[in-house]
């Protein structure tokens, strides 16, 4: 690299850090609480219990530990380093790296503006099942609630033209008011709160489930490794929950580390983010597997049926119906679900802000008003899909896919991996390979920057290829 590249990292470090009118984190707490907040959503809770299951319970959970150690830790501080050192959005991290990369910047918060809009669907549909446990819904709820009435209840509700719109547009606003509120007053307040509510709430449910007979015989699945039913299929699986679920390739942890102050450490704050991450994903798992192995049928993990939106939303309230005190135990759970999604869904909002208040020189809440628009437009098509516009489908690998389902698909298994793999490709390959683990601080320990460069220059893009070749080609 020559002396007017390095002067150019020089002169942005002090210039990204001179705009005094640009959010903060109070410190480290509300960094860890917010960064982990985004980190721990809705894959957690349907994504991990599900590929725990179907890929061995204790061996998975085992790689997955394993893989957040030995891996995701790497990828973390990555991107929390760019997004500190440059003290920028995603855009203006990229262009300030190098300006050759500003499109790059552009691709990246691409992924978040796809995302946000269905997840908030989803979010209307937690918010829709926890109002129908407070209640006491119908067919969902009760002794006259069965398997058919269940799922009969679910089908209703999303092929329904205005319900879903509804509880989807109290999601959304819920999420903008948030990010409209700032980074300290908004998001980290929100975290300081919901973070540590979350945690309450998930504990009590795991210690609820555990005294149901049975449901010991989830507990030891999940948590004593089986090494006979270790499995390529397994790594892969703990690695793409691994990606997906420390919010890798969304912009999200750039944007963040960007309002993180420079006395605050990133090797303890990613390692505090990927711990809370793990055990919230642990928990989620000590909820839901004991409770199917207890009230229900482990073998729905390995069909289709046990994953996503039809374990949540049919799967669990079969169990919620079965347990003592189900409907109170059903009122509970969605408040943490929906706790878990509002965290992750601002924390997408606030990196599709950031870059509108940034590079598009807006006041914060005009950004917010542009991006609700956007999510009502994208949010309205995928809410849609499954009724009026339910004939627009997609064949793809054996089975179809809603426009949510596209969507999910286009972000998660294409763009998510691709932005990922460049990232890595930019931070190990063109530019000064001490830059980020200065600004991690590590450039002064030997083992350590030379295991982080590895990780980011070989290790990384390898297996982030393997997510995307087998989330294109493959089912595992």
């Amino acid at each position: 690299m020559n002396n007017k590249s390095k002067q150019t990292f020089n002169n942005s470090e002090i210039a990204g850090f001179s705009n005094k009118k640009r959010g903060n984190f109070s410190g480290k707490l509300g960094f860890v609480l917010a960064a982990a907040g985004s980190a721990v959503g809705l894959g957690n809770l349907w994504r991990f219990p599900y590929l725990a299951a179907r890929y061995g319970g204790g061996i998975f959970i085992f790689c997955y530990v394993l893989l957040a150690v030995l891996f995701g830790l790497s990828l973390l501080m990555l991107e929390i380093s760019i997004g500190r050192y440059t003290g920028k959005s995603v855009i203006g991290a990229f262009t300030t790296l190098n300006k050759k990369f500003k499109w790059f910047g552009y691709a990246c918060v691409i992924v978040p503006l796809i995302i946000v809009p269905y997840y908030c669907v989803i979010g209307g549909w937690v918010v829709k099942y926890g109002f129908s446990y407070i209640v006491g819904a119908e067919g969902l709820i009760g002794p006259n609630a069965t398997d058919a009435t269940i799922i009969s209840f679910f089908k209703t509700f999303i092929s329904d033209p205005w319900q879903p719109l509804i509880f989807f547009l109290v999601f959304a606003v819920s999420t903008i008011v948030i990010v409209a509120l700032g980074v300290q007053k908004g998001i980290e307040k929100m975290s300081k709160i919901l973070m540590p509510a979350l945690a309450i709430i998930a504990v009590f449910l795991m210690v609820y489930v555990a005294f149901q007979p049975g449901a010991l015989s989830g507990w030891y699945y999940a948590l004593v490794p089986d090494f006979s039913k270790f499995s390529f299929s397994t790594v892969l699986g703990a690695l793409g929950q691994l990606f997906y679920s420390l919010s890798i390739g969304m912009c999200i942890m750039i944007t963040y580390g960007s309002y993180m102050k420079k006395d605050v450490k990133i090797t303890s704050s990613s390692t505090q983010i990927a711990i809370c991450d793990s055990a919230f994903a642990l928990v989620a798992a000590l909820i839901v597997m004991p409770a199917v192995f207890a009230f229900g049928d482990p073998a729905i993990f390995i069909t289709p049926d046990g994953r996503g939106p039809s374990l949540m939303f049919v799967q669990l309230a079969n169990v919620f119906n079965a347990l003592p005190g189900g409907r109170i135990i059903g009122v509970v759970f969605f408040v943490l679900v929906f706790f878990a999604a509002v965290t992750s869904s601002v924390s997408l909002v606030e990196s599709i802000v950031a870059v509108l208040c940034e590079s598009g020189k807006m006041k914060r809440i005009t950004a917010c008003f542009i991006v609700f628009g956007a999510i009502l437009v994208l949010g309205v098509l995928s809410s849609l899909g499954f009724g009026l516009l339910s004939g627009v489908s997609l064949n793809y690998n054996g089975s179809t896919m809603s426009i949510l389902d596209m969507f999910d698909f286009l972000a998660n298994n294409i763009l998510m991996p691709i932005v990922a793999i460049i990232t890595c490709v930019i931070a190990g390959w063109l530019i000064d390979k001490n830059i980020l683990p200065k600004e991690i601080g590590i450039d002064k320990k030997k083992g350590a920057s030379l295991y982080f460069n590895i990780i980011i220059k070989y290790v990384a893009p390898i297996c982030i290829l393997l997510i995307l070749i087998t989330g294109l080609f493959i089912t595992l």
